[in-house]
């Protein structure tokens, strides 16, 4: 995609899982990257392309107002422009799962202020700077788990839900000014953090396997294809939409 040469993006998330893989991706594109985290973002693995300055490290809190607009100007102030926005930063891991009835409001409150708050403050900072440009592409991160209704997940499925709905309602607002929102909610991807839990592997997780079209563990270099697809020129004409990327477990 040599369209993405010279763009800038900002991802969330970046320090770990699916947003680690996500600015390997970009940057061989020749993408010039913020990589954002709440976590420190140890830049050693991009060296060369940090030493050239086309990638850089971000401290950043999606759930916290200041700390996002701090993050947006820092990357527009690096790179002179923020083309993309790769809004993956969320709670997926360590999540208290318990049924409806069991769940506490502690539990819900902390899984949306960072799941649904922070997606939205990050879309808003960045639409701001996007709308001014006449150019962007904002790409949300939600979750198959919001088409099938996964039980004991009710905050982080909510939540998931939430990116979805804003979504389709910054597509409405920000096309007329050149900025494209779209979506993917990937299937359950098997990240180091996840393995680590130790949750996954045994007959339930088979299960899920075999209930998609292409039975084999879905890995976050699955989820490439469709960030940089909406990421690029290629999907100019393509907003409000959510791309599941699951290998055929949910077809819609």
């Amino acid at each position: 995609m040599n369209d993405l040469i010279g763009r800038t993006a900002l991802v969330t998330g970046a320090a770990q899982g699916l947003g680690r893989v996500y600015v390997d991706a970009l940057l061989a594109q020749g993408v010039r990257v913020a990589a954002a985290d709440i976590k420190p973002v140890d830049l050693d693995r991009w060296a060369e392309q940090a030493k050239a300055g086309d990638v850089i490290g971000l401290q950043l809190d999606v759930a916290t107002e200041s700390s996002v607009q701090k993050a947006i100007n820092a990357a527009v102030e690096h790179f002179g422009k923020l083309d993309i926005l790769i809004n993956n930063a969320s709670i997926a891991v360590d999540l208290d799962r318990k049924p409806l009835i069991e769940m506490e409001a502690a539990s819900w409150e902390r899984v949306m202020n960072v799941n649904a708050k922070g997606a939205f403050l990050c879309m808003r900072e960045a639409a701001k700077v996007m709308v001014a440009q006449r150019y962007g592409k904002i790409v949300n991160v939600a979750s198959t788990t919001v088409l099938t209704g996964e039980p004991r997940m009710l905050h982080y499925v909510a939540s998931k839900g939430a990116v979805i709905g804003m979504t389709r309602v910054a597509a409405r607002e920000l096309g007329e000014h050149g900025v494209t929102v779209n979506c993917i909610a990937p299937g359950l991807t098997m990240t180091d953090a996840i393995r680590a839990t130790g949750a996954f592997g045994g007959e339930a997780y088979q299960a899920k396997i075999r209930l998609r079209s292409i039975p084999r563990e879905q890995v976050a270099d699955d989820l490439c294809g469709a960030m940089l697809f909406l990421s690029s020129a290629q999907s100019d004409f393509i907003t409000g939409q959510t791309l599941t990327v699951d290998g055929g477990a949910v077809m819609l």
